[in-house]
């Protein structure tokens, strides 16, 4: 059972190219944002969409991968884990951000998707 705890698997489009950085350690991350769709009819019966937005993390070669070859509007799917973190915006403000830290990916699609 311990298989499935805490695992996210997610099929969405790219709204953005990754954001990579380098650190000092030389560790590398890409950030991004994913799109997945959702649809259910309204109490009128009529069919409604919604897009729901997740913020990605990917390390590594992971990472390294997602600069290389994702760009915005490419269909994936994700396998990962939920991370909650906080952290003190440049005003001073203390924020919260749940992010998908991915541990798989796989491009979907065509060659040109």
């Amino acid at each position: 059972m311990n298989t499935l705890v805490n695992k996210v698997h997610l099929i969405g489009r790219l709204g953005m190219n990754p954001e990579v950085r380098t650190f000092e350690n030389k560790n590398t991350m890409a950030r991004m944002s994913l799109a997945t769709d959702a649809s259910y009819r309204d109490s009128d019966g009529k069919k409604v969409q919604e897009a729901h937005w997740h913020t990605l993390v990917a390390w590594g070669s992971n990472a390294k991968i997602a600069e290389k070859y994702l760009k915005k509007g490419k269909e994936i799917a994700v396998l990962g884990k939920l991370v909650n973190r906080s952290y003190t915006d440049k005003e001073g403000n203390k924020r919260t951000a749940t992010e998908v830290h991915v541990n798989e990916f796989k491009m979907l699609g065509g060659k040109e998707d």
